[in-house]
C-alpha cells in the first residue's frame, strides 16, 4: 500500500530526529575512562599488578574492569597503564570524547617513554582532530609529565637531566686542537646568553660538528650554520668569523629558548626548520632531516626542558630579541 507524500516526509523528519538524539547521546554518554579506578583488593597493589588485571579483564571482554584498572596503574605513574588505557580508548567505535581522551592518555605514555604511543601522538590522523581531553579517571591532583604536542623522539624522557658539566668537559677534551678551541669558546660565552653550555656543544656539535667553514646546502654557514637572514637579524656581519658567528647563534638560541618557553624539542626543531614550521605543526614537523636532528641533540643533551644559567655578572651581553618579520620556515 503507498503511503502519501506528507506522511513519508514526516517519517523521515522523525527518523532523522531519532538518529540526531541518538548521535548526541552517544557523545553525552560516558566513556570507560569516566569511571573511578577500580581498587585490587590489596590497596597497596603494584602497577604491574594493575596492568595485569587488565589484560585478563581485556581476555574476558570485560572493557570497564579493563580500564579502571589500567587507569589505577596510570595514577600510580606508570607508562604502561597509560599506554594501554589509551589504546582501549582509541578503539571504542563512535564514542567521540574518547578520541580525545584516548590522545591525552597516550600522550603522556609517549612523555613517559613509550615508543609505540609516541608514534600514534604524531598522527592527528589517529584521533580524528580531536584534542585532548583529560579523563574523569585521571584528576587534576594526578601529576603527569609534561609533554610537548606531536612528534617526539624515541630516546625521549621526561625525567632525563641535562648532560653534566663534567661530561661535557669529556667530550670536548677529545675533540681535535682546532675543533677544541671553538667548543670551548661556545662553553666559555653560552652562559653570557642565558644558555646551558651542555645545550650550546650539543646544538653545534650537531650543525657543524665545530668546523668554523661547514657551508651547507642551505648556504647557511659557519659554527652555527647562520643562514644570511638570521644572520643579518642578529648583528653578524661575516657568519664564518667564529667569533661572531657564536655570538649570533646563541643569541638566536636564546631568542627561541624564551619563544618556546625552554622546550628543547620545539627550540631545536625551530632552528633546524624555522619557528614557522614548529608553529604549524604544533611541534616537530615532519621532515626527516630535523627529526634526526633533534634526536641528536636529545641524546646527548639528554633533558627536555632547560634550564638557563645564571649570567655572569661582568661582561653581559645585549640580547637580541626582535622579532622577525615573516618567521623562518
Amino acid at each position: 500500500m503507498r503511503r502519501s507524500l506528507p506522511k513519508l516526509l514526516l517519517l523521515a523528519c522523525l527518523t532523522g530526529g531519532l538518529a540526531t538524539a541518538r548521535a548526541e547521546d552517544l557523545q553525552k554518554a560516558p566513556t570507560l575512562a569516566d569511571h573511578p579506578p577500580a581498587l585490587l583488593d590489596n590497596a597497596q597493589a603494584s602497577a604491574a599488578a594493575l596492568v595485569e588485571r587488565g589484560q585478563m579483564a581485556m581476555f574476558d571482554m570485560n572493557f570497564d574492569l579493563a580500564a579502571q584498572s589500567y587507569c589505577h596503574a596510570a595514577q600510580l605513574g606508570d607508562v604502561e597503564g597509560h599506554y594501554r588505557l589509551g589504546r582501549l580508548l582509541l578503539q571504542q567505535r563512535g564514542l567521540r570524547r574518547a578520541l580525545g581522551q584516548a590522545r591525552f592518555v597516550l600522550t603522556q605514555a609517549a612523555a613517559l617513554g613509550n615508543a609505540e604511543a609516541a608514534l600514534l601522538v604524531s598522527s592527528n590522523a589517529a584521533f580524528a582532530g580531536q584534542a585532548a581531553v583529560r579523563p574523569t579517571c585521571l584528576p587534576e591532583s594526578v601529576r603527569v609529565a609534561a609533554q610537548p604536542l606531536g612528534w617526539v623522539p624515541a630516546s625521549f624522557d621526561p625525567k632525563a637531566k641535562a648532560i653534566s658539566a663534567e661530561e661535557v668537559e669529556k667530550y670536548v677534551s677529545q675533540l681535535s686542537v682546532e675543533r677544541r678551541t671553538w667548543a670551548k669558546r661556545v662553553q666559555e660565552r653560552a652562559p653570557f646568553f642565558g644558555v646551558d653550555p651542555g645545550l650550546a656543544v650539543s646544538l653545534v656539535r650537531a650543525e657543524s660538528n665545530f668546523d668554523p667553514n661547514a657551508l651547507s646546502s642551505a648556504n647557511a654557514q659557519g659554527l652555527m650554520q647562520l643562514i644570511p637572514e638570521t644572520a643579518e637579524r642578529f648583528g653578524v656581519n661575516n657568519p664564518l668569523d667564529p667569533a661572531q658567528n657564536i655570538e649570533g647563534g646563541l643569541a638566536y638560541l636564546r631568542w627561541l629558548l624564551k619563544r618556546f618557553d625552554h622546550d628543547v624539542i620545539k627550540t631545536t626543531a625551530a632552528y633546524n626548520a624555522g619557528e614557522g614550521a614548529v608553529d604549524r605543526y604544533e611541534g616537530v614537523p615532519p621532515y626527516p632531516e630535523t627529526r634526526a636532528y633533534v634526536e641528536r641533540i636529545l641524546r646527548f643533551y639528554r633533558a627536555a626542558v632547560h634550564t638557563a644559567p645564571p649570567v655572569p655578572k661582568s661582561q653581559r651581553v645585549k640580547l637580541v630579541n626582535k622579532a622577525p618579520a615573516q618567521p623562518r620556515g
